[in-house]
C-alpha cells in the first residue's frame, strides 16, 4: 500500500489533470466517505465543475441537441408514414397496392437501399467537411425526396423519391449522433443523445396524426400532403444548422484548437478556461487524437481500423449488434401496423390509424422515460434485461394471435373471443413501451460512444449500413411473409430477440459513466466486457470535492 498526498492548488494549463492516488485514510476525516465510481478522474472533475442547467450557454446548447433531434424525426416521420398511407383508398387506387405483397415490399425497401447506397458518402461529408454539413446535405436530401415522392403518379417515379429519401435519412443518421455526443458535458451525454433518437417520435406521432386527419380527404390529397409534411423538420434543420456551433471534437481532429478549446470553455467550464472538467477533456481528446493520427492519412473508403485492430472490433461488434438489434427486434412490425391490426380484429381504416397514434405515442413515454435516467442506468443491464421483457411480451402477443386465428377458423372467420383480441393488442403495445424504453435512448447513444473521434463517422456510417441492410429485410419480406404465413411471421422475432438477449450479455460492453475518452482504455483491455465493469473507489470530503483515489499496490 502507498499513499500520496493530493495536491491542492488549482489546475493550469497543460496539466495532467488526474486524481492523487493513496490507501484511503483521508477517509477518517470528519464528514469524509468512501464512494464508488466509474472513473475516478472524471467524477472528481464534475465535483469542482458547475454548469448552470439553465444558464444562456446551457440553453444554446439544448438547442443544439434540439437541431440533431430534428434530424432524426425524419426518419421516424417516414416509419409512421408508410404504415398508414398503405391503408389509404386513393393510394391503392393510384399505385395498385394492398397493405402487404411484392409491390408493396418494393416501395417500402428502396428507402432502405437509398440509405446503404449512401453509406460512404455520408460518412466522408461528416469526416471532411463537419457534423454540420452533414446534417445540412441530408435535409437537402430529405427534401428533394418528399417532393418527388408527393408529385409521384407512377410506382416507379414513388421509389425514386423514397431512394433519395433513404439517402438523405444515412447522412442525417451519421451527422446528428455524433455532433449531439461531441458537444455535449460527459455527464448529460446518455439524456442528450437519448433524447436524439427520440426524434423517430417526434417523427412518427405527428405523422400518424396528420394521416388520421388525411384520411377524411376524398382525394389524392389524402396521401400526398402527409408525403410532403415530410420535409418540414428538414427545413428547419436547413435554416438553423449553420447558427450552431461545430463540434469540438471535430475542430480538433482539423488542428483547430483554438476554437474547440473556447467551445469547451465557454459551454463545459461556465466560461472558465481552468474548469478541471474542460481541462481534463481538453487532454484526452488531445490525446485520443493524437494516438489515431495514423487513421486520418487513410483513404475515405479504408474501414480496416474499424476491423483490424482488436479494440476496432469490438467497438464495431457494440455499433453492429445495436444497428441490427435496434431493427430486427420485432420493432419492424410497425411498418405494417394496419395489417398487424387488422389480423387481431381491427378492420375500419379509422380504428387502424387511431391505434396507430397510440402506439406510437406509448412508444414515446416508454423512450422518453428512459432518457431521463439514460446517465444513471447502466446501458448493459438495461438491453439485456429490457431484451428479456420484451422477448417475453412479443411471444404472449404470438400466442393470443394464434388463438385468434384458431378462434376465426372454428367460426367461420368471426372472431367470437374478443378477450383474446384485446389480449393481443395489449401485449402489443406493452412490447412497444418495454421496447422503446430498452432501446430507443440507447440506439443513438451506444453506437455513437463506442467510437473515437477519429473513426466515429465512419463507424456510424457502419450502423447505418446494418440498419439500412436489415431495415430492408424488414421492408421487402415483412409484407410478403404477413401475406404468406400471417400472424406466424411474430415467432421469428421472438426466436431472434432470445438470441439477441444472450449476445448482450455476452458481449455487451458498459460505457455509462466515462468520457468518450476513456473508453479507450476499456477497449484496449483484453476483454473490454469484463473491463468496463471496473470502478474506483474515491474519497469524498464533506465539502463534495474528491481528495484521493484509493489503490491497492501489489507486490
Amino acid at each position: 500500500m502507498a499513499q500520496i498526498k493530493i495536491d491542492s492548488t488549482p489546475p493550469v494549463e497543460n496539466k495532467t489533470v488526474l486524481v492523487a492516488e493513496g490507501t484511503g485514510k483521508t477517509a477518517e476525516n470528519t464528514g469524509s466517505r468512501t464512494k464508488t465510481v466509474h472513473n475516478a478522474e472524471l467524477f472528481a472533475a464534475l465535483q469542482e465543475s458547475e454548469i448552470p442547467r439553465w444558464s444562456k450557454r446551457s440553453l444554446h446548447i439544448y438547442f443544439c441537441i434540439f437541431i440533431s433531434f430534428l434530424c432524426s424525426c425524419a426518419n421516424g416521420y417516414d416509419g409512421s408514414l408508410l404504415s398508414s398511407i398503405l391503408a389509404m383508398k386513393h393510394f391503392q387506387q393510384t399505385f395498385g397496392t394492398k397493405l402487404t405483397g411484392q409491390k408493396v415490399s418494393v416501395i417500402s425497401s428502396l428507402y432502405n437501399v437509398g440509405s446503404i447506397v449512401a453509406t460512404p458518402f455520408a460518412a466522408l461529408t461528416s469526416d471532411r467537411f463537419g457534423r454540420r454539413v452533414g446534417m445540412f446535405s441530408g435535409a437537402t436530401l430529405i427534401i428533394i425526396g418528399s417532393v418527388i415522392g408527393a408529385t409521384a403518379s407512377t410506382v416507379a417515379q414513388l421509389t425514386v423519391g423514397r431512394f433519395i429519401l433513404g439517402a438523405g435519412i444515412q447522412f442525417m443518421t451519421v451527422a446528428a449522433p455524433a455532433y449531439a455526443i461531441e458537444i455535449t458535458p460527459p455527464h448529460w451525454r446518455g439524456r442528450a443523445v437519448g433524447f436524439y433518437n427520440c426524434g423517430w417520435f417526434g417523427g412518427s406521432i405527428p405523422a400518424a396524426a396528420v394521416t388520421f386527419g388525411c384520411q377524411y380527404i376524398n382525394s389524392n390529397y389524402s396521401w400526398k400532403v402527409p408525403i410532403i409534411l415530410q420535409c418540414v423538420a428538414s427545413v428547419v434543420v436547413i435554416m438553423s444548422v449553420w447558427f450552431i456551433p461545430e463540434s469540438p471534437r471535430y475542430l480538433m481532429s482539423k488542428n483547430r484548437d483554438e476554437e474547440a478549446i473556447r467551445f469547451l470553455t465557454d459551454y463545459h467550464g461556465n466560461g472558465n478556461p481552468e474548469s478541471r472538467l474542460v481541462l481534463l477533456e481538453v487532454e484526452e481528446i488531445r490525446e485520443n487524437i493524437r494516438q489515431d493520427l495514423v487513421d486520418k492519412a487513410k483513404p475515405w473508403w479504408d474501414y480496416r481500423p474499424l476491423l483490424i485492430p482488436h479494440n476496432g472490433r469490438w467497438r464495431t461488434a457494440q455499433v453492429v449488434m445495436m444497428g441490427v438489434f435496434g431493427q430486427f427486434s420485432g420493432n419492424g412490425l410497425g411498418y405494417y401496423n394496419t395489417e398487424i391490426f387488422s389480423i387481431i380484429g381491427v378492420k375500419t381504416t379509422a380504428a387502424q390509424l387511431g391505434y396507430q397514434i397510440l402506439y406510437q405515442a406509448l412508444g414515446a413515454i416508454g423512450a422518453l422515460t428512459a432518457v431521463r435516467f439514460t446517465d444513471r442506468m447502466p446501458r448493459r443491464a438495461v438491453l439485456v434485461y429490457g431484451t428479456a421483457a420484451f422477448t417475453v411480451l412479443l411471444a404472449i402477443n404470438a400466442g393470443l394471435t394464434n388463438a385468434i386465428a384458431n378462434d376465426q377458423a372454428a367460426h367461420g372467420g368471426e372472431i367470437t373471443n374478443q378477450g383474446y383480441a384485446r389480449g393481443a393488442l395489449a401485449f402489443y403495445f406493452l412490447f412497444q413501451v418495454v421496447y422503446s424504453f430498452s432501446y430507443t435512448p440507447l440506439q443513438g447513444v451506444i453506437p455513437a460512444e463506442s467510437l473515437d473521434t477519429t473513426l466515429r463517422a465512419k463507424g456510424l456510417a457502419v450502423y447505418g449500413l446494418a440498419t439500412g441492410l436489415v431495415g430492408f429485410i424488414n421492408t421487402y419480406a415483412g409484407p410478403i411473409g404477413l401475406e404468406n404465413i400471417g400472424f406466424k411471421y411474430i415467432y421469428i422475432f421472438v426466436g431472434w430477440d432470445v438470441v439477441e438477449c444472450i449476445l448482450w450479455y455476452f458481449f455487451g460492453v458498459e460505457s455509462q459513466g466515462r468520457t468518450l475518452e476513456q473508453l479507450e482504455w476499456v477497449y484496449n483491455q483484453p476483454n473490454p466486457v469484463k473491463a468496463s465493469q471496473h470502478v474506483d473507489k474515491v474519497i469524498l470530503q464533506a465539502d463534495g470535492k474528491v481528495s484521493e483515489k484509493v489503490v491497492e499496490y501489489k507486490a
